[in-house]
């Protein structure tokens, strides 16, 4: 099931690049252009959902499966001091793309970022750089 104006729909189909890190049958996890830390990915389940509060449980429990193994990559991979795993359901709560995600989030000690970020465009080749730590 997609939405075919979905961003996160057409990521999952291939109609749209990603730099993709991880997949199984049920999800998907990518770079996130607009990091807010070096590593920021992201989890979707391959069906669409428009939030936490229509995802099936089972997408539910995919995701979340996926968000751990992406937080223990980040943290051996990149090195990073603590995760935040961060969801937003509705507009109120930051949500900007209405297809459930998961933000994975690698914190460092001494990194400045504070919640909610700005997001803004990463540099690329950084984002690069760490998907290719993380695929290893």
């Amino acid at each position: 099931m997609s939405d075919p104006n979905c961003l996160f729909c057409k990521i999952a189909a291939g109609d749209i690049p990603s730099t993709r890190v991880y997949e199984d049958e049920r999800t998907i996890a990518f770079m996130d252009i607009n990091p807010g830390s070096r590593g920021h990915l992201l989890v979707i389940p391959r069906a669409h959902s428009k939030d936490l509060l229509a995802i099936e449980p089972e997408d539910l429990a995919a995701v979340t499966r996926t968000a751990q193994v992406m937080a223990r990559r980040v943290t051996e991979k990149l090195s990073a001091d603590g995760v935040n795993l961060i969801n937003s359901c509705g507009p109120l709560a930051w949500q900007t793309v209405f297809h459930f995600h998961m933000h994975v989030i690698p914190r460092y000690e001494g990194d400045t970022l504070r919640l909610p970020w700005q997001p803004a465009p990463g540099d690329r080749d950084e984002i690069a750089a760490a998907a290719r730590a993380l695929t290893a």
